[in-house]
């Protein structure tokens, strides 16, 4: 290795490596236990690819909103790499590299999971009162995996489950792909410990990446976050002790039984079941766009009386994603196999989930017949209309609750669900961008609820019996969503859920067709009540080290000089939320995330930060208008304004790297 330790020296040295390439790839191999590595890294220095050593080496994989993701295939595949190949072109080992997705990383990660969950486990225990029946009882922890369909998901779920075993944990793996929510449902329902999804959701399909979940049955939060990303850090090395077979943990595959759990638990979804009894059935398109939500979705539309017709071409579960330029229903192209199958077929809408199905986007009907797709916002618009709406309609929610009804949405989520949430009297939080701080808030409520109100564990509640105690005793959660197309109605899965949200959509299809609207229609009317609101999101992807270092820039810039004025427009306010300290409406401090929140005097508004899970830096642009029969004029305003102020951006961003 001292030839390739002098070649890696000269490189930065001439200016073509980086120094802290140069650091993780000599760490790496030194800790590397399989040959490929030393093999595909001499490989990439003899053909002078410095820029994709630089790619995979300029840092070690961090958690973001997500947890960890980053490149299994490289820009750049080495022989040693690619080896004997595998299915669907999918190379035989994953890429090499700190910065990527291989068995070294996700067996550093596991191992720091299982480190840090031994020690809380048993802290725990500890902590428990003299006497306490828990006191003196011991037990493996238990993690829970399940995987996409994306190269290499199988076998790193597998890995993750071996090692899991070796350590002391015993471990449920679902037989095949399953939807990411599952496992926080597992998790919940089983009371484990923890729980990972291997997939990188709606990231190209040259991604992979490790979700951690912790006993809550939500992604990982403070402190342990920090806690597990401490004990990662502390393993330098592939190679671990194995304990004796006796100490070892046993691996359970769950299927069939767990996913009909799942599905029995999402009909609790429904608010008004009666909806979907007798008439005329709704024809529906359902698309996984090559991912795991066909598994159960399909399933449940049939069994709430939809005719459900697939697209065959991306029914096929390939890690590639062939048919698709990119596999999230975020793009409208992702979608257009199935807009053609519905217009073949009459089909009134499409729905499509990404590969791990915890995103859902749609497309409807609008009253002329035509297709048209909506964004995430749009969607969750309605959803979040329609529950409050028919909550109050039922009896559900009346005056004397009203107030322990809570809406959760992120900050750069449609402000016009703020609008609908308070016109009905209840309560809106706006929580940082991830799903997790959405979840952290559910978790509050839950524990907001006296123990001695009910007997047993919360997760064993019916769910008429744990809104009953939140509505008493907590808040109780109508509905929480994101802007990038992630949803949820109901607290027994703790993270956006395509699955779910298929079943609420559904349920707003059938309620438009039972009073003559099409799902457009009824948010246009929206709109006519509340005024026009639109949100445009735009993304810049940087790639690599050298778009790192530009992202970075770009907040640091962001942070230290804020803007003052776009298009002759002044700024009114700034809120710099990597900086300042701020609560949310219940008066919960938010932790610090490099995102700036900037608002026009005009009434538009923007928002900018880097991405937890991808190579780039988002922008958000927000516009409405006052009530008004007259939607055209508005959509025409609002979009000449927010046309105006992305090109001001523009320009200012470009100054920024200048």
């Amino acid at each position: 290795m001292s030839n390739l330790v002098e070649d890696l020296d000269g490189a930065v040295a001439n200016g073509q490596l980086l120094e802290s390439s140069r650091e993780n790839i000599v760490n790496h191999l030194a800790g590397a236990t399989s040959p490929v590595a030393e093999a595909a890294v001499t490989e990439l220095v003899e053909a002078g690819e410095w820029g994709e050593l630089n790619d995979r080496f300029y840092k070690t994989l961090a958690f973001g909103t997500g947890g960890l993701r980053g490149r299994t295939i490289g820009k750049v595949l080495t022989k040693a790499e690619e080896g004997k190949g595998g299915p669907n072109e999918r190379p035989e080992f994953p890429c090499v590299g700190s910065a990527t997705m291989n068995f070294y990383n996700v067996g550093r990660a596991i191992r720091g999971m299982v480190a840090y969950v031994k020690k809380h486990f048993e802290a725990e225990r500890l902590a428990l009162p003299d006497g306490h029946p828990q006191k003196g009882i011991t037990r493996k922890p238990v993690f829970a995996f399940a995987h996409d369909t994306r190269h290499f998901s199988r076998d790193f779920a597998e890995f993750c489950g071996r090692i899991c075993n070796d350590l002391g944990c015993d471990a449920y793996l679902f037989v095949g792909a399953r939807a990411t929510p599952q496992v926080s449902f597992l998790i919940r329902e089983l009371k484990l410990d923890a729980g990972v999804v291997l997939t990188a959701s709606h990231n190209p399909w040259h991604d992979n990446g490790f979700k951690a979940y912790f006993n809550q049955g939500s992604q990982l939060v403070e402190p342990h976050a920090t806690g597990v990303i401490n004990e990662v850090d502390a393993i330098t090395s592939e190679a671990y002790d194995v304990l004796p077979e006796a100490e070892q943990g046993k691996l359970i595959i769950v299927g069939a039984e767990a996913d009909r759990r799942y599905m029995d638990k999402l009909k609790t979804t429904l608010l008004r079941p009666e909806l979907l009894e007798g008439g005329e059935s709704t024809k529906v398109v359902f698309t996984s766009i090559h991912g795991t939500g066909g598994h159960i979705a399909v399933p449940m539309l049939r069994e709430m009386g939809f005719e459900v017709l697939t697209v065959p071409e991306q029914e096929v579960q390939d890690g590639r994603f062939p048919t698709v330029a990119s596999p999230t229903p975020e793009n409208a192209a992702a979608l257009q196999m199935g807009v053609e199958l519905a217009e073949k077929e009459g089909a009134e809408i499409v729905i499509g989930t990404d590969p791990d199905c915890d995103r859902m986007g749609v497309v409807v009907r609008d009253d002329h017949g035509k297709m048209q797709i909506l964004n995430g916002n749009q969607t969750g618009t309605l959803m979040e209309w329609y529950r409050v709406k028919t909550m109050f309609d039922s009896g559900v929610l009346n005056d004397s609750n009203r107030s322990r009804a809570v809406v959760v949405k992120t900050y750069v989520t449609s402000p016009l669900q703020n609008k609908i949430a308070e016109k009905f009297g209840i309560n809106v939080v706006d929580t940082l961008t991830g799903f997790k701080f959405i979840c952290d808030k559910l978790q509050k409520y839950e524990d907001g609820i006296p123990v001695d109100k009910y007997e047993g564990d919360y997760r064993d509640l019916s769910e008429d019996e744990s809104r009953r105690l939140r509505l008493e005793y907590s808040r109780f959660f109508v509905f929480g969503g994101e802007e990038s197309y992630g949803y949820m109605g109901g607290d027994y899965v703790r993270d956006k859920d395509g699955n779910m949200a298929t079943v609420m959509f559904a349920e707003i299809a059938a309620y438009a067709r039972s009073v003559g609207k099409s799902v457009a229609g009824l948010l246009d009317d929206i709109y006519r009540e509340y005024g026009f609101h639109q949100e445009v999101n735009k993304s810049v992807v940087m790639e690599g080290a050298e778009g790192a270092a530009q992202i970075a820039s770009l907040a640091k810039s962001y942070s230290e000089n804020h803007p003052t004025d776009f298009a002759g427009v002044k700024v009114a306010n700034v809120r710099d939320f990597a900086t300042n300290t701020y609560e949310d409406a219940e008066g919960d401090e938010v932790p610090k995330q490099g995102m700036l929140m900037v608002d026009m005097e005009d009434g538009n508004a923007f928002a900018v930060r880097p991405s937890g899970t991808e190579p780039k830096i988002k922008y958000y642009l927000f516009g409405n208008d006052e009530p008004t029969q007259d939607l055209a004029s508005s959509q025409a305003r609002v979009a000449e304004g927010l046309d105006a102020l992305w090109l001001a951006i523009e320009e200012d961003m470009k100054q920024r790297l200048a």
